[in-house]
């Protein structure tokens, strides 16, 4: 893991998270940085194992007002790593081994979404799949000019069930596009996710970090208690809307998916 900390922060960093994500915090604002070792741009069980770590361990820091999600790598993140899911298979033929991947999946999303600090995604390049899951369940994102979106679920033969996204996708979007771009598989680009409301902001990628700054910063002066409670209210309200979501069988959906896909390859 790389750790860099700011002149004279709040508090220390979190514990260790291994070496896929660097962690930064200045003040109040804890940054994650997605493929520090720019090495791989995929969502493996290990990164979902340290990012759902880095989570957990905010229970204890109230002091932690906001957090900043973004990746060192070319792209945000290509989606879920595919080859471990099919050595998974492979090695393990109860599939419990598979399963249990697709459930560090879903409570990452859980945890990402119902965390007290203010969650911001920071999008570049390529946001695939299980990486514009992951950016979902964030509260705000931000997105270069030049980032590219796709959810090729279906085009692989799989429904979109990776961390329980399709709910969440539909909550924050609305459901006719997100029917369309689930079906078809397109691509779109970063004007098209801020018109569906996936990004609230975009900028040349140059100026991504000061989209951000320009909310990290007056987030970071405002009331910890007016943050918590307004962020718990809206998660409240987003999940009550979402009471028939099925996204708690959205793992057991997916490990059923990929093993009738290797029986029929």
């Amino acid at each position: 893991m790389n750790i860099s900390t700011a002149p004279a922060p709040a508090a220390p960093t979190p514990p260790s998270a291994g070496e896929s994500l660097g962690i930064t915090q200045t003040g109040p604002v804890l940054r994650v940085q997605l493929n520090a070792a720019f090495q791989d741009d995929t969502l493996s069980a290990a990164v979902l194992d340290q990012l759902t770590a880095v989570l957990d361990s905010l229970h204890d820091r109230p002091d932690i007002r906001v957090l900043v999600l973004a990746s060192q790598g070319d792209d945000f993140c290509l989606g879920a790593d595919r080859r471990e899911f099919e050595e998974a298979l492979a090695t393990d033929p109860t599939i419990g081994s598979l399963r249990r991947i697709a459930d560090k999946a879903h409570r990452l999303c859980q945890a990402l979404e119902n965390t007290h600090a203010v969650t911001i995604a920071r999008l570049h390049g390529k946001v695939v799949g299980a990486g514009l899951a992951l950016a979902a369940h964030c509260d705000l994102r931000a997105g270069s000019d030049t980032a590219q979106f796709r959810m090729p679920e279906v085009g692989i033969g799989l429904a979109p069930a990776w961390g329980g996204a399709m709910g969440r996708l539909i909550w924050e979007a609305g459901a006719a596009r997100i029917r369309e771009l689930m079906l078809t598989c397109d691509a779109f680009d970063a004007t098209t996710a801020h018109q569906l409301g996936l990004l609230h902001k975009v900028a040349p990628l140059e100026q991504l970090d000061d989209i951000v700054n320009a909310w990290t910063k007056p987030l970071a002066r405002r009331s910890p208690e007016a943050l918590v409670l307004t962020k718990r209210m809206l998660t409240a309200y987003a999940q009550a809307a979402r009471t028939g979501d099925l996204a708690l069988l959205d793992s057991h959906l997916l490990t059923t998916q990929l093993t009738r896909r290797r029986a029929r390859d």
